[in-house]
């Protein structure tokens, strides 16, 4: 199975999993709520969100703020992210090197290939797996706010704009808002990346298009965290993995070293000339 089929694999099952444990338990949530998660997890996210309401503006405005809260405490998780996933990109020519030098399927050069792919990470600094560190942290954070949403009443009967926090958005708005900032995160992303495939081409768009249809079935609540974190996403690429710089650096570093190259074949061309005379 190809990487980028088990990367979505990987993520619709873990959705998955949040969306059918998010909805394991309905009971209101109060200060009686027994249980680590109920009574400390929910239970504090309900309050401070609550609390956010009260003094900024409403129950949309807290949801705003706590996401806004949330993707701060997470960026240095998010920045470690991003620079392996630059680092990651870089490396894609070295890596189709290995694959063309193994190209055998059977057992002992899958295990060579694999063996020189993890030296190649190692000497580079990289951890393969570092992208899917951000995911499996803001997905307790949804779990908690949809349960804190759902089951404290004040909440779930709040309302923002034309919003009913409890329910789905009818103007689908929120979907379409949350599918677009993810296709531009996607997009700004891959357009960093040296070399691009069709599997890369395909991620772009079936990301946004899974994220609406998965936001239709989401309280309008969940699906404003989605927009404002989605937003807050392109804003951080744009600053610490801007394509625009990073594809303007790496042009600069080839062109340094055409130049560099050129520089020594003159050098060379020189020297036969001075040695036939």
């Amino acid at each position: 199975m190809r990487k980028g089929h088990k990367k979505i694999l990987s993520l619709a099952g873990i959705m998955s999993l949040a969306v059918f444990l998010a909805a394991c338990s309905n009971s209101p949530i109060t200060s009686h709520s027994t249980g680590f998660w109920d009574h400390y997890i929910i239970y504090n996210c309900s309050r401070f969100i609550i609390w956010l309401s009260n003094n900024f503006g409403g129950y949309g405005m807290g949801i705003i703020i706590f996401t806004i809260i949330v993707r701060i405490i997470i960026l240095p998780l998010m920045v470690y992210q991003t620079k392996m996933s630059v680092k990651m990109q870089e490396l894609t020519p070295q890596l189709k090197e290995i694959q063309k030098k193994y190209p055998g399927r059977d057992r002992e050069s899958l295990e060579k290939m694999q063996a020189a792919q993890q030296k190649l990470y190692k000497d580079a600094g990289v951890h393969p797996f570092a992208s899917m560190l951000p995911l499996l942290v803001q997905l307790p954070v949804m779990w908690a706010l949809y349960q804190a949403i759902w089951r404290t009443h004040v909440l779930r009967s709040g309302s923002f704009l034309w919003l009913q926090l409890g329910h789905n958005d009818p103007y689908y708005v929120l979907p379409i808002l949350a599918a677009l900032f993810t296709f531009i995160s996607s997009w700004l992303s891959m357009a960093s990346m040296p070399e691009q495939n069709a599997m890369t081409k395909s991620m772009t768009w079936f990301m946004p298009i899974m994220v609406f249809f998965m936001a239709l079935g989401f309280s309008s609540a969940i699906t404003l965290y989605w927009v404002v974190s989605n937003a807050f996403q392109v804003l951080q690429v744009l600053i610490f993995q801007n394509p625009f710089k990073i594809r303007r650096e790496r042009e600069e570093k080839q062109a340094a070293e055409r130049r560099h190259r050129n520089k020594i074949a003159k050098a060379k061309r020189k020297a036969y000339r001075r040695k036939r005379k």
